[in-house]
């Protein structure tokens, strides 16, 4: 009975479940993306300004680690709500799949910079101090020696950071942020609808052991140590 339910309910909703499979996707991605353009960077400035590090500069960074670690307190439901002026500011509403980039973007951030910070933290440093005995300059030792040495740690980085995501994804169709995490309050939890609950906890899964298999073998393929 209950399989049957379940599959009347997809043979009938079957585009539904599509886009918001597709909009999830959208989320991730793009989050993901600009998240690390941003999040990279700035974990890089965190972990070569430290005490003793190729760019020395204690105050720079307690102030970007405490903003960092600010960030990273904030529950991401209470981020969503908290940040609907600039949501509403950068995209014209706090509705849609569009306006949950926003705060999926922000709450990725600091939980990207951390991640890049403790993935170059592993680098050796008698490779650092090999490379500036060579004369290489601090942007050159970043570059060719830091990022390219932590690489298998920074893609499973953005592994992590990715199926995260999914999850904040889901949270944000609470309100109205759209996905698969939208159906499932809307058609599911509202309606009492099993069926859709199921339908859509399983896509969530088979999206985060995607990206998790394709983020290990991506590792196993660059680690070469």
């Amino acid at each position: 009975m209950y399989f049957d339910s379940l599959l009347n309910w997809l043979s009938q909703n079957g585009s539904l479940v599509g886009n918001a499979t597709l909009e999830t996707l959208y989320m991730v991605v793009v989050s993901g993306v600009v998240g690390f353009i941003v999040g990279t960077p700035l974990g890089v400035v965190l972990h070569t300004t430290k005490k003793g590090g190729l760019l020395e500069n204690v105050k720079l960074n307690k102030v970007l680690g405490a903003i960092v670690n600010i960030g990273r307190s904030v529950p991401f439901i209470v981020l969503m709500v908290a940040i609907i002026p600039v949501t509403k500011l950068l995209v014209g509403t706090f509705i849609g799949t569009s306006a949950a980039i926003v705060p999926l973007t922000i709450g990725a951030i600091p939980f990207i910079a951390r991640l890049i910070e403790g993935a170059l933290i592993e680098v050796p440093t008698g490779l650092v101090e090999a490379a500036q005995s060579m004369g290489a300059t601090p942007m050159q030792i970043i570059t060719k020696v830091l990022l390219p040495e932590a690489l298998p740690t920074i893609i499973n980085s953005i592994t992590i950071t990715l199926v995260t995501l999914v999850s904040y994804s889901a949270m944000a169709g609470t309100v109205g942020g759209g996905g698969l995490g939208d159906v499932a309050i809307r058609y599911g939890f509202y309606r009492y609808d099993i069926a859709v609950m199921t339908v859509t906890i399983v896509l969530l899964i088979i999206i985060v052991q995607i990206v998790q298999s394709v983020g290990d073998a991506i590792v196993r393929k660059v680690d070469h140590r």
